[in-house]
């Protein structure tokens, strides 16, 4: 079961801090995202899943943004991520740069979505607003 699901169909569930810090985003108003975007944030920061989970981030703000991860912290044989589909940080980044294929745009109201299958830490940032530091990590547990 997904942790959007359990969360949506467990009555009176109660979570201890550390499941809510991992489920943040989980307790959206719709319920159908785990990390929100704002205007230079990743909400939570941190989100902690099991390996084979998937993360959403939605789009919550009225900015465009992007899901990148950082290709030289994600952890050995992991799968490269990142909105737009780009299979490197350079090319999502080139992208970006000349809005070729939409950059990697993630506009609001639309979502990304990515499954983890393997264990470790993935940090990742939004191109635009990088400098303002939007930066995010997931961190996957066996």
């Amino acid at each position: 079961m997904k942790r959007r699901d359990f969360l949506q169909t467990v009555p009176g569930a109660t979570l201890g801090l550390g499941a809510l810090t991992a489920t943040a985003g989980c307790l959206s108003d719709d319920g159908d995202y785990d990390v929100g975007m704002q205007s230079n944030a990743f909400v939570p920061e941190t989100i902690e899943i099991s390996v084979g989970d998937e993360v959403v981030w939605k789009n919550t703000g009225s900015r465009n943004h992007t899901v990148t991860a950082y290709e030289s912290q994600i952890p050995e044989g992991a799968d490269y991520f990142a909105s737009g589909d780009f299979t490197s940080e350079q090319a999502a980044r080139d992208a970006w740069a000349k809005q070729l294929d939409g950059g990697g745009d993630i506009r609001p109201g639309a979502s990304f979505s990515h499954a983890f299958e393997v264990a470790g830490t993935y940090a990742y940032f939004c191109i635009p607003h990088e400098p303002a530091g939007m930066v995010g990590t997931v961190v996957v547990t066996e």
